[in-house]
């Protein structure tokens, strides 16, 4: 009955809107090759009707005689057809060269056409950097860009990042890549480093930027795409551009985020076994009922707070950005907190009939952090803490970490014993306390002038500028192998100043019908004064007066240190030309001049480099399959010279705290060469199925030669004992390659996917005339990195066990015998890496999840090593429990097989200090959940407010692991300089993030 009143009803015209729809069907196809097209969206304009196309390219949707249809499909351009009277449409559908011709910065700032590109960059969207929000924003890179080596400083918020393009480089230098903001070089000066013997991370100058601010981060990996910064480039770049206005009503953005920091893991204790007697270790065979929950209160949830406001708006001739962001978080120990402010404005203005742009940039930062925790043996709280014998009461000394002594009218530290590596933990937290300091302006300005149409004239001028502090107070009676009984007093301050400013001209004009021209042609000035200022470090010599930090206090045998890095200027003349003929072969050829002030005196203070690239765009140059969208082959060649290291060549005498003068005893460098890299550069571009699916594969081969070594000199003419040769190189080549997709795509639902391989093999070549020379990039007992010719950067040597033919472990006197001297047991660096990244969006709903995997590498823990010489590692209860340790061993003396060992004659002879290392040597290897993401937008139309969008989001950073062997994240930097690497000594545990963003936009 109910069908038949609506089959009236639509007769009588009482529905004609219903009346009028019916049923549209076609084919679509690619206008190009007549292929179907499956997977088009299919939408009834203004409506939520929509339809995909099948597997033979065909669709039905309902539509009435007046509606227009919206074709759209990756890779192709989207087309609107009204319906009309027909009832069957076939569509053709064009290529979108648009999506081909992505423009990309490149080195100076300079924009080009991706497909130009003759080298290895890839681009990383500010969508990427902030979805999770990591304090540094170059952590949030990890993963997301081949070639890339990241490793995060243990320190906590504020803390250093280590980043290495392509490998390590330098004997004697630094391998980190060049940080530029919007074309123009940054400082990047990372603070002091941790050791094995302790030490704070100092931070770096990346934490000052506001991830909020940046546009986007292009990486150009290697020297070939970095050759117009001359030589600072040679280790490859890094380019950050940051947001600009935009012409049109102003747009107010919100964005509030707060976020939770807990451990991941602390090393596997025991809590049953405690001392004998007063001892401090714990090796009782008893068991016992004691607190096992003194360690993991020790450490607190820690909470981040993230506040940020930018405005952007302006007019055809004048644009403006403004932002401002707020950062602050405590960590997961007691006192630590990181506070953070940063301040930007950016604006553009035309002028003369828009033929001049003048263009400015200042970024203020103001960071301050209290009690980042150091690393090491010494002066660190959690030596005492894990190591602390299980059946005293750690509760009573908590809270009584001190005690007054009348005799000296002070308050002096309550522990149960002198250590040199040992002190109350509560002590140093709130009588040792550490300032770290920084206030930093950049300033930048540039004029263009359109010449021309197709030729530009700009003037760029920048400055960078910091001020940083330093300050740690150690209170009297703090531990006495580092501490003077009145107390110590560390403070530095000092300024790092960098001064820019380069002249360029662009000139892009067809030669021929066929022919193009890209000219790039200008001159940079540079300079730089890092570390100037003072120094005092009162250690044990001490202070006058207990307790009083002032420079009136210290006595007349303490040194007051000016201190300077240095002063460097460098001047350059630089030039590229790019040759297009018929838009698919493009010959870039550059080069570039420099002289540097490192080497005055030398005759070689000019030197030339150059570049040379191609790049053939195959899918122009012949008829592809109608599956290929886009295929590039492209190959370069770079030399690059990079400078000595500051006094270098003619070192200066020195005076010493009495007032006396120390001699200089290295030997004038005067015939001093730049080092030079050679890189050769082959890679592919070639994307698939209308760009759904893409693939970009890159083989390199690095050599670094000329290297500034420091060798014993022959005579000891003029009372010098050492002196520099350039010699030596090293080998760096690898393979990265890029694979993106769009596996799954409908009207609602899309999954957006990218692999990014690493693998790099490192080789020192040559080291110079002496083939058993060594250079020590840092060691701790039992454990050595260093670098010797026939092995590679990150190589790890320790103390091994004494074994037959048979691998047997040789035993003397019931002990294990361990090797004379340290031995080679693998390597640091992965044999390749991994990120897998993921963004998924159903209708108003996002996800995003990143996996991170490195494969392979070695990392030694020196933590494990003294926790199990101490008693108190979980391994050593199991040990008592079971009645002894398994092995297989033999006496050296009866020949007697050995197969069981007493725990404690074991673990004290592996462990404690300078143990045998080989059992303290893990794999590498992990996989992690580095980034997860869960985020909804609201529909704003629906709500009288006046807000244009919102969005909530839930936001994680190293949230798990997947797999991993080692005890400890081998992912974290004790230091991020290239002392020990892959050391584990009293490092803070790792942490995941989790919490909560939200983002309205007025």
């Amino acid at each position: 009955m109910i069908k038949k009143i609506l089959i009236i009803l639509l007769v009588m015209g009482v529905f004609p809107a219903m009346a009028q729809k019916k049923m549209v069907s076609g084919t679509v196809t690619d206008s190009e090759d007549g292929t179907t097209l499956s997977g088009v969206s299919v939408v009834v304009q203004g409506t939520t009707v929509g339809a995909l196309t099948d597997s033979e390219g065909m669709y039905k949707i309902m539509a009435g005689s007046d509606d227009v249809l919206t074709f759209s499909f990756i890779g192709m351009k989207s087309q609107n057809v009204e319906v009309g009277n027909s009832s069957t449409l076939n569509i053709s559908m064009l290529s979108d060269a648009s999506q081909l011709d992505a423009i990309v910065v490149t080195a100076l700032g300079i924009k080009r056409e991706e497909k130009t590109l003759t080298y290895a960059q890839q681009t990383v969207s500010s969508e990427e950097l902030v979805r999770t929000r990591d304090p540094n924003f170059m952590n949030s890179l990890s993963g997301k860009a081949a070639g890339v080596e990241i490793k995060k400083s243990s320190s906590g918020a504020g803390g250093s990042t280590k980043v290495v393009l392509r490998g390590n480089k330098s004997l004697s230098g630094d391998s980190s890549p060049l940080f530029v903001i919007d074309g123009i070089p940054m400082a990047n000066n990372r603070g002091s480093q941790p050791g094995m013997w302790g030490g704070t991370d100092g931070g770096d100058g990346l934490s000052a930027i506001n991830p909020e601010d940046i546009e986007s981060i292009s990486v150009l990996r290697g020297s070939n795409a970095a050759v117009l910064y001359g030589s600072q480039g040679a280790n490859g770049v890094v380019l950050i551009t940051t947001k600009s206005g935009a012409s049109g009503k102003a747009t107010v953005t919100l964005n509030s985020g707060f976020t939770n920091e807990e451990i991941i893991e602390l090393p596997e204790l025991q809590y049953k076994y405690g001392a004998i007697g007063n001892a401090k270790e714990s090796w009782s065979t008893t068991e016992g009922s004691y607190d096992d929950s003194f360690v993991e209160d020790f450490f607190e949830t820690g909470h981040s707070m993230y506040n940020a406001l930018t405005i952007s708006g302006g007019t055809d001739k004048t644009k403006a950005y403004f932002s401002y962001a707020n950062t602050k978080a405590s960590g997961i120990t007691p006192n630590n907190d990181y506070v953070k402010n940063n301040f930007s404005f950016k604006q553009s203005t035309k002028l003369l009939n828009d033929k001049i742009t003048v263009s400015s940039n200042v970024i203020l930062a103001l960071e301050k952090t209290e009690n980042r925790l150091p690393a090491g043996y010494y002066l660190n709280p959690l030596t005492g803490l894990y190591m602390f014998p299980r059946d005293r009461d750690f509760a009573d000394y908590k809270e009584n970490y001190q005690t007054f002594n009348a005799d000296r009218n002070l308050y002096q530290q309550n522990w149960f014993v002198s250590d040199h590596h040992q002190s109350n933990p509560y002590w140093i937290l709130n009588n040792q306390p550490k300032t770290n300091d920084s206030k930093r302006v950049i300033a930048s300005m540039s004029v263009a002038y359109n010449i021309l149409d197709n030729l530009t004239f700009q003037v760029r001028g920048n400055y960078d500028y910091a001020n940083k502090l330093f300050e740690q107070q150690h209170a009297a009676t703090s531990n006495s192998t580092n501490v003077h009984p009145n107390g110590a007093w560390d403070y530095n301050k000092y300024d790092d100043q960098l001064a820019y400013a380069d002249a360029i001209l662009t000139y892009n004009t067809d030669l021929t019908q066929d022919l193009s021209l890209n000219a790039v042609v200008g001159s940079s000035y540079q300079k730089t004064i890092y570390g100037e200022g003072v120094n005092v470090a009162t250690g044990t010599v001490g202070l006058l007066y207990p307790n009083e930090f002032y420079f009136q206090n210290l006595p007349t045998n303490v040194q007051v240190s000016s201190t300077t890095n240095g002063t460097i200027v460098k001047q350059g003349l630089f030039a590229n030309l790019q040759f297009g003929l018929k838009e698919y072969l493009f010959l870039d050829l550059s080069g570039r001049n420099d002289w540097a002030s490192t080497l005055a005196l030398t005759g070689n203070d000019s030197y030339f480099y150059p570049s040379v690239g191609l790049t053939g765009i195959v899918s122009e140059m012949f008829q592809m399959p109608s599956f290929v969208t886009f295929g590039k082959l492209r190959a370069s060649y770079t030399q690059v010279g990079n400078e000595v290291p500051f006094n270098r060549i003619f070192p200066q005498n020195t005076i010493n705290a009495g007032g006396g003068v120390v001699r200089n005893t290295v030997k004038p460098f005067f015939n001093a060469k730049p080092e030079i890299i050679t890189s050769l550069e082959f890679g592919a571009d070639w994307r698939f199925f209308h760009n759904r699916l893409g693939l970009d594969l890159t083989y390199y081969d690095i050599t670094s030669k000329d290297q500034f070594i420091p060798v014993p000199t022959v005579s000891g003419e003029g009372g010098y004992t050492t002196e520099f040769i350039n010699d030596g190189e090293i080998s760096n080549k690898g393979i990265e390659f890029t694979l993106s997709a769009t596996p799954y795509r409908t009207n609602d639902f899309e999954w957006v996917t990218a692999f990014n391989f690493t693998r790099n093999r490192n080789l020192i070549v040559d080291i110079g005339p002496d083939d058993e020379k060594i250079i020590q990039l840092g060691s701790s007992e039992g454990f050595e990195s260093k670098l010797v010719e026939g092995g590679r950067f990150n190589d790890i040597y320790v103390l091994k066990f004494q074994r037959d033919d048979q691998g047997r472990i040789l035993f003397d006197g019931g002990k294990p015998l361990r090797t004379a001297t340290t031995e080679l047991i693998g390597n640091l660096d992965p044999k390749w890496s991994l990120g897998w990244n993921n963004n998924f969006s159903y209708k108003r709903l996002t996800m995003g999840i990143l996996v991170n995997g490195k494969f392979g590498g070695k990392v030694f823990s020196q933590t494990e090593s003294m926790l199990d010489g101490a008693g108190v590692s979980l391994r050593t209860a199991e040990a008592r429990d079971a009645g002894g340790v398994e092995v297989n061993g033999v006496d050296i003396a009866t020949d007697a097989e050995i197969t069981s060992v007493d725990p404690e004659t074991w673990y004290r002879a592996i462990g404690d200090r300078n143990g045998i290392g080989e059992a303290y040597v893990y794999d590498r290897t992990n996989i992690r959940v580095g980034q997860l993401n869960l985020g909804y937008s609201f529909d704003m139309t629906k709500v009288k407010l006046p807000v244009k969008a919102a969005s909530l989001s839930f936001i994680g950073n190293n949230l798990f692991f997947l797999y991993k062997k080692a005890p400890f994240d081998p992912e974290l930097a004790m230091s991020t300089n290239q002392n020990a690497q892959g050391l584990d000594n009293f490092n803070l545990p790792s942490t995941r993030t989790y919490g909560l963003n939200l983002k309205l936009t007025f």
